[in-house]
């Protein structure tokens, strides 16, 4: 790649920040920004429809942290983490950020950046950002307090409070909420770790539970029991579940 054809899009909920990394790109003129974005929502629909080389990306936003846009995003470009915490280093380059940036930085420090990135996108087949990273930097904030699916071109953000069980399916697990159940690539055994343990249980290997949602537990057949919840769904619950739950109860 050479130096003329990196495009970049800015992402950040605050005005002044981008402009101050278009001042800063402006020594530069082989980086063209493609698009500006001030929530997360913009830059995964941007960089769906432009494909940018870079972003520069916020990690605190409202609506979609900086983590979250990548965990949405199919192929991610090269990304710069622009932000004023510094706690969120370790699971920045954990997604394969080429650089992270603490706010305020020098247009010195910048331009540093700048060329790393440089580098990155130089360099045969560049490692793009790491997905199970980004959801396990996203759980980092326990617990959680929302899930993200995109179906489709939309992303349904279900809060956990929302949720009424999860079912694992293979690789991917469906979680059932308000009605409806939406299908996520991700595995239970790795949900479970983030959720809030006061509020949900692994009642059975294919099966958490929200236990706000319980209205009782049945004896199904010898040392067998099933959860009855609030709609009258049932779902099995293993022995060991069962001693979850009445820990719980």
């Amino acid at each position: 790649m050479t130096r003329a054809t990196i495009t970049a899009i800015i992402v950040d909920d605050e005005m002044l920040a981008r402009s101050i990394i278009r001042e800063y790109l402006a020594a530069r003129p082989e980086v063209t920004v493609v698009a500006e974005c001030a929530n997360g929502f913009e830059a995964v629909k941007a960089v769906a429809e432009l494909k940018p080389d870079l972003m520069f990306l916020d990690i605190q936003m409202p609506k979609l942290s900086g983590f979250e846009v990548i965990e949405l995003l199919e192929t991610p470009p090269a990304v710069v983490f622009v932000t004023a915490f510094d706690q969120y280093a370790v699971q920045a380059f954990n997604v394969h950020a080429v650089d992270y940036l603490l706010k305020p930085y020098t247009q010195e420090r910048f331009l540093e950046a700048l060329e790393h990135v440089q580098q990155r996108l130089a360099a045969a087949a560049p490692p793009p950002p790491v997905k199970a990273a980004a959801e396990e930097a996203v759980s980092a904030q326990q617990p959680l307090e929302r899930l993200l699916i995109k179906e489709g071109s939309k992303v349904l953000i279900i809060p956990a409070e929302k949720i009424d069980y999860i079912e694992a399916q293979d690789d991917y697990i469906a979680v059932r909420a308000e009605g409806k159940s939406h299908l996520k690539m991700q595995r239970l055994s790795a949900l479970e770790t983030q959720l809030d343990p006061r509020r949900f249980v692994r009642i059975h290997r294919s099966y958490i539970l929200n236990i706000e949602r319980l209205a009782k537990i049945e004896l199904y057949a010898k040392d067998s029991r099933v959860a009855v919840l609030k709609d009258a769904t049932q779902l099995p619950v293993s022995r060991t579940g069962y001693d979850k739950l009445k820990d719980l109860l």
